[in-house]
């Protein structure tokens, strides 16, 4: 197991000794990491130092200790933001503007002419599939639509490096795809994609490399060839919110990976939903093959015309996964 990588030269993210507490709670501490080129995506129970990482790349927090340099500058400096995007896991988007209005006058931050940043601002919106609702408020828009959005804004004005922090949560299987898809063009074309995401089947399907957090510290760095594994042994639970609960829940039970398959309580349900969103049924489903399940989630989608709100997994249930990939003499982890 390697727990810290040595800078190299086509390093675009550098974290060196990198500690930050607040107040008396630490939120990393002693980082030490080199990020090229590719897809680099952290993992680690909720409250492992995820989020405070790339908020430190992004220059939204500074560093207690240490040093952290993107594309060899330090966080904060104005020419750094034009070849640089992030994409945060909540949003708050003005009362009354429309998608594309909404990129375009990021982009006019960006020194973009009108004409340009219009022009960008459908580009973008292409890319993410939003363009059949550019004119409409981004304020109305459905959880997966505004995590769509949040990526277009991200990537808007074609930045070197992209940080992203749970890009795939509140998307349906077909959306999750997709992104999934042009995240890997994004880094066949050379750019520096940093990921973190409870979804670990997908983390180990598109990622280049794994960094593994817990309680604030970097316990490894390389790819993680068992999580596939554990997954299987250790089945995942996941959370639909949709129009017809009942008709896919007697669906999802009638699959041969499916172990159990029920309406969620208010309590699960209540704790998935955003703010303000609408309450459609929520099916809790387990099953032990994440990607046979999404496949017949899409088809049944696709054939019954079943409105799918959200597909989320539960977090509770990859504590096993972590736990394992945590354990001390359990290589699971290889740098």
């Amino acid at each position: 197991m390697s727990a810290a990588a040595s800078p190299t030269s086509d390093s675009l993210l550098r974290a060196e000794q990198v500690s930050k507490f607040y107040g008396d709670v630490l939120g990393v501490d002693r980082v030490t990491v080199s990020i090229g080129p590719g897809i680099t995506s952290l993992v680690g129970p909720n409250g492992a130092g995820k989020t405070t990482l790339m908020n430190l790349f992004a220059g939204l927090l500074w560093p207690t200790r240490g040093a952290v340099t993107v594309l060899g500058q330090r966080p904060g400096h104005p020419e750094l933001y034009r070849q640089l995007g992030y994409c945060a896991s909540w949003d708050s988007f003005p009362a009354g503007v429309t998608a594309h209005g909404f990129i375009a006058r990021y982009l006019r931050l960006h020194g973009y002419s009108p004409a340009a940043a219009a022009s960008g601002a459908s580009q973008a919106l292409e890319r993410v599939s939003l363009s059949a609702v550019a004119r409409r408020r981004a304020d109305a828009f459905s959880q997966g639509m505004r995590q769509r959005l949040r990526l277009a804004q991200a990537t808007a004005h074609d930045p070197r490096v992209v940080i992203l922090d749970e890009p795939l949560n509140g998307l349906d299987p077909l959306a999750r795809a997709e992104m999934a898809a042009l995240f890997r063009a994004w880094a066949t074309g050379g750019r520096c994609l940093l990921i973190s995401s409870h979804i670990l089947h997908e983390v180990d399907a598109i990622s280049d490399r794994v960094l593994l957090l817990d309680q604030g510290y970097l316990l490894g760095a390389g790819s993680v060839p068992t999580v596939r594994g554990e997954i299987h042994r250790h089945p995942l639970q996941i959370l639909v919110r949709c129009d017809r609960p009942a008709e896919l829940a007697a669906h999802a039970f009638s699959l041969p990976h499916v172990i159990e398959a029920r309406l969620a309580g208010d309590e699960t349900a209540a704790a998935s939903a955003e703010p303000g969103a609408p309450e459609p049924g929520a099916v809790l489903v387990k099953t032990r093959n994440p990607e046979a399940f999404f496949l017949a989630l899409n088809q049944l989608a696709a054939e019954s015309r079943l409105q799918i709100e959200t597909v989320a997994p539960v977090d509770e249930n990859l504590d096993a996964v972590y736990r394992f990939l945590l354990t001390p003499d359990t290589e699971a982890v290889h740098g």
